[in-house]
């Protein structure tokens, strides 16, 4: 039976006055929430004298003395995104290192000004020269990398205990491809090279011409260095009989699958590194397969 119009009242009235009862509360509880922060992790703002860009490094250092060689350290592009899920990656590191007997990392996002996760600053920051006439905003690899081992490790040093035999560098799409360059041409720059969805395409597949001359750089070092190179499955569609059209097209032409499984098959056959490591990522896309990367990457610097 329908309640009486007197009780619908009785029942508003009661709620009107609970929800006065509550305003108050919840506008001092709203009035307590502050901004969140991440812990034992710092951020600077730093101009670059060799780029011209303004950065936004954020940089963790594990707690407690470091190791008498010096801390571990792995620096990561697209620091406003990679950075916090790889701080608290090395922070568990460090909580399980009796068990892994894995020295915690100093972990160092190089990210941009803002609070958005990626910047467009990045397509010039992380693309090789192609050797074609480009735009402006593309093919600015060499001067990054310039601003990395000139600018940004010595400022870091500043902070911790290093260990200059354990450096590794992380990138994902276009850092993937700049994390190629840098190991094809400047393999003395890091110990180890995670290249997660890597932007091999990019250019005509512009970054493997820093292959010619690689093994006599790599000769020339007196240990070598290692390479983890990881795709998500999902990253290079299969047209199974149909006609593939618009971004699932353009993503098929760009075999990211395919490229990245050949450059880590032809490196493990010349057998000139350390250590070559392919990871095809189940069920992954090229967004999320940045995520289990930093997770593999960061095992096979440790390891």
């Amino acid at each position: 039976m329908p309640d009486s119009l007197p009780r619908r009242r009785l029942l508003g009235a009661a709620a009107v006055t609970t929800l006065a009862g509550l305003a108050a509360p919840l506008a001092r509880a709203a009035e307590g929430w502050q901004t969140a922060t991440l812990p034992l992790a710092r951020q600077y703002e730093l101009k670059s004298a060799i780029t011209g860009q303004h950065y936004r490094i954020f940089v963790a250092v594990p707690s407690g003395p470091a190791p008498a060689t010096g801390h571990p350290v792995l620096y990561a592009l697209d620091g406003n995104a990679t950075f916090p899920t790889l701080a608290l990656m090395g922070r568990t590191a460090g909580v399980r290192s009796s068990v892994t007997g894995q020295t915690p990392p100093v972990i160092v996002g190089i990210g941009y000004a803002g609070d958005q996760p990626w910047n467009s600053a990045r397509g010039r920051d992380y693309t090789p020269p192609t050797g074609a006439a480009g735009p402006a905003t593309e093919g600015g690899a060499d001067l990054f990398l310039d601003f990395i081992d000139k600018e940004l490790k010595p400022l870091v040093a500043t902070l911790a205990p290093l260990n200059p035999a354990r450096q590794a560098l992380y990138g994902h799409s276009y850092g993937g491809l700049c994390t190629l360059h840098a190991l094809f041409t400047r393999p003395a720059m890091f110990q180890t090279y995670l290249a997660a969805s890597p932007s091999i395409w990019y250019g005509e597949r512009a970054v493997l011409t820093g292959m010619d001359g690689f093994a006599k750089r790599l000769a020339a070092l007196p240990s070598k260095p290692s390479l983890m190179l990881a795709v998500g499955e999902l990253e290079q569609p299969v047209a199974n009989g149909a006609v593939l059209e618009g971004r699932q097209a353009i993503a098929a032409r760009r075999r990211m699958v395919d490229e990245a499984r050949e450059l880590a098959s032809r490196l493990q056959a010349e057998q000139t590194l350390a250590r070559v490591r392919f990871h095809l990522l189940a069920h992954e896309n090229h967004g999320s397969a940045m995520f289990p990367a930093m997770a593999r990457g960061l095992e096979f610097f440790l390891a």
